[in-house]
């Protein structure tokens, strides 16, 4: 049996539809998954003034926006958060939240609008940082 040459480019665009649906579902699962992630990110109560001096690295992962920092503590207080690594959908603004949280020496301050998400990632990966 020889399959014609109109068969065979009907069977490539299936494979092709079913293959291209396939990657859709993934994707959207992972996307669900992702804003899951955030959706459930819980903040701890932490006491700035019982960190002792020094440089921490901490760092959260949500797949689709991931925040590396280094949160520098000095006589109880948070001087100085740098993003060493922020992969992000469209959260760039959020890095701004960094000095919200300098300024307001606590992590859990309103998230930058338009990037509530990647926002909450650097939060916790600045809780992150504090806690190890």
């Amino acid at each position: 049996m020889r399959i014609s040459k109109k068969n065979t480019v009907l069977l490539a665009i299936i494979l092709l539809l079913l293959v291209g649906f396939a990657w859709g579902i993934i994707y959207l699962k992972s996307v669900s998954d992702y804003k899951q992630a955030v959706k459930e990110t819980t903040f701890e109560e932490i006491n700035i003034s019982d960190i002792a001096d020094g440089v921490y690295i901490g760092e959260y992962d949500v797949n689709f926006i991931y925040a590396k920092v280094e949160v520098t503590v000095q006589n109880g207080e948070i001087t100085n958060i740098n993003i060493l690594e922020h992969r992000h959908e469209r959260g760039k603004a959020a890095e701004a939240i960094t000095n919200k949280i300098v300024d307001e020496q606590r992590i859990d301050v309103d998230a930058i609008s338009g990037a509530t998400n990647s926002s909450t990632v650097i939060k916790k990966a600045v809780e992150n940082a504090l806690k190890s």
